[in-house]
């Protein structure tokens, strides 16, 4: 197995990147390797997968500062007896059994590590396209997930039907055999995998003939998932528990769904805040009118004063995106934007003269800044 990138440099930042620039980084490389813009890739597939899971990680402050503390081993669930270093260190007895985790070797310590013991499945990272008005108001999809699931046969066991697995005699099942030698620093600890069972401690005569003994299986899944209002781009739905399966009575993983909202014809959003230009007529901007301005629930009516200027913004309150967590929506913001009339006819032409004149207006040559002026 090819040895996992620093989450920093899959994201394209250093150590000690802000929150805000993690954000940003990871929606720039979820949207250029998600997987409905390059079907079929199986390389962008996995670089999505794996910015998804760089994300996860250094999104999170918890997991981040574990990560930066001990690197991927601080936020494996399955490293060590207990998964992860939550609380003092994650199931290990003394700093003794961190060395023989990592280095296979003891320092005093006379812990043993269960590699029959329950172990919890992985993870599962996907992605999920939307149209801007489901991000607002929220949907359901359904989504297709190839997860590694127990075996329908034999339930898990690997075993053929009526039969049990053996569980090896070597060191009470642990699938580990364990040496020490004592050492001017104590007594020195070594383990090596035992040739019986193979590191499995148990041993299967007659194994399941669907998954060859190994007790899990690949299946295709459907899911249903439900995407809340208010989702921005980039956001993750947890699934719990609907990622891989885990072995020896471990728990399932979960499955991340990161969503990517398509974008929209008229409206942008940044947030809570919808943002549309909206083009008047010169008519309009000099002697103002009532709009029927678009917005997410319909045409609303909106009056604009005489004399407004391209680049006016006005809100309309309420109409943004509705917020993730509850509590109201956004504000939407219009910008003006005056339209000059073209294929003007000559009685509109000679009406305008008319107005410049009126206005004070003059048809002469427009001063040029750049040009130097003698001095008095």
């Amino acid at each position: 197995m090819a040895e996992k990138r620093d989450y920093y440099e899959v994201l394209g930042l250093s150590k000690g990147a802000s929150d805000d620039e993690i954000k940003k980084a990871f929606r720039k490389m979820a949207k250029q390797y998600h997987p409905d813009l390059h079907p079929d890739d199986k390389e962008c597939e996995a670089r999505f997968k794996e910015v998804n899971e760089a994300y996860e990680v250094l999104s999170d402050a918890d997991k981040k500062a574990r990560y930066d503390q001990y690197g991927h081993a601080g936020v494996d669930p399955n490293f060590g007896a207990g998964g992860g270093f939550g609380g003092g260190f994650g199931g290990f007895d003394d700093i003794g059994d961190i060395f023989s985790s990592i280095f296979g070797g003891g320092f005093g310590g006379s812990s043993r590590t269960n590699r029959n013991g329950p172990r919890q499945g992985e993870r599962i990272v996907t992605g999920v396209s939307i149209t801007f008005e489901e991000a607002a108001f929220g949907c359901t999809k359904e989504i297709q997930v190839s997860r590694i699931e127990n075996c329908d046969e034999c339930h898990g066991s690997g075993c053929a039907e009526g039969t049990t697995a053996e569980v090896c005699s070597q060191w009470h099942g642990s699938g580990m055999i364990y040496t020490q030698q004592r050492a001017a620093f104590g007594v020195m600890q070594s383990q090596a995998e035992c040739p019986s069972c193979r590191g499995k401690g148990k041993i299967i005569h007659q194994p399941c003939q669907r998954c060859k003994g190994n007790g899990l299986i690949r299946h295709n899944k459907k899911l249903t998932v439900t995407i809340p209002s208010g989702i921005d781009d980039g956001q993750s739905i947890n699934l719990h528990g609907q990622g891989h399966a885990g072995r020896n009575g471990g728990g399932n993983g979960d499955l991340y769904v990161t969503v990517s909202i398509e974008p929209h014809e008229h409206f942008s959003r940044d947030g809570n805040a919808v943002f549309y230009e909206m083009p008047i007529s010169f008519v309009q901007a000099a002697l103002g009118a009532e709009l029927q301005v678009p917005t997410l629930d319909g045409l609303v009516k909106y009056t604009i004063p005489e004399g407004t200027q391209t680049g006016s913004v006005f809100r309309l309150r309420g109409k943004g995106i509705p917020n993730l967590r509850g509590g109201g929506r956004g504000d939407q913001y219009v910008t003006v934007s005056v339209v000059t009339p073209t294929k003007l006819s000559h009685e509109q032409k000679e009406l305008l003269r008319k107005l410049g004149e009126l206005s004070g207006e003059e048809n002469e040559e427009p001063r040029n800044p750049f040009k130097k002026h003698k001095k008095k």
